[in-house]
């Protein structure tokens, strides 16, 4: 899930120090490799539904600090194992303002309330759409090391841990948009050819 939001792209009052500069310059450069690594929509990876993990190793653990790297590069605060091309069930994502792995998750919604807030995806660029999510779920599963995870979230981190369990079931956020957010979204991602006469 990306944490972008476009209307915080603006020009700061004051200008950069040489030193400020060149580390966004780097910072820029670390997020185009990152999402370089990153399913982008269209792939049919992003539409298959990812299996049980069965093995808690040291590979597990490896790909999972990769991840975790990849995402905030990225700038953002959940990435699925999908989204990087492995069919199994876990995915990292910073809730609570804590790093977490969550491996073989079940996502439960605690009550009824429900809320519709713009969502961005790493695989989908730019777009941000109105979802409906649960306000408040309790998820759990396994961490990277195997040892049992639960938690009950609320508000954004309750959303990035169901937007992070649709990618492990092949469901993108374009499936769970309204029919005219999801029109505008697609003609975002695939930009129009201009036929020249």
């Amino acid at each position: 899930m990306s944490d972008h939001d476009p209307d915080h792209d603006h020009e700061h009052d004051e200008p950069l120090t040489e030193a400020e500069a060149r580390a966004e310059a780097e910072r820029l450069v670390r997020k185009e490799v990152a999402l370089a690594q990153i399913r982008q929509y269209g792939d049919p990876v992003l539409r298959m539904r990812a299996g049980e993990v069965e093995e808690f190793d040291e590979e597990l653990a490896r790909i999972t600090t990769r991840m975790l790297e990849v995402m905030h590069d990225a700038d953002g605060v959940g990435l699925a194992a999908t989204q990087i091309g492995i069919l199994r069930r876990f995915f990292v994502c910073t809730v609570d303002g804590e790093d977490r792995v969550l491996v073989n998750p079940v996502v439960t919604p605690e009550g009824a309330d429900t809320e519709v807030e713009d969502e961005g995806c790493l695989s989908l660029g730019p777009v941000r759409v109105p979802i409906e999510r649960a306000s408040r779920v309790r998820v759990e599963g396994r961490d990277a090391a195997g040892d049992p995870v639960s938690l009950t979230l609320e508000g954004m981190d309750a959303r990035v841990v169901q937007h992070e369990l649709d990618h492990l079931d092949g469901v993108l956020l374009l499936d769970r948009t309204d029919g005219e957010s999801r029109r505008e979204a697609i003609a975002q991602i695939r930009p129009r050819l201009v036929l020249q006469s």
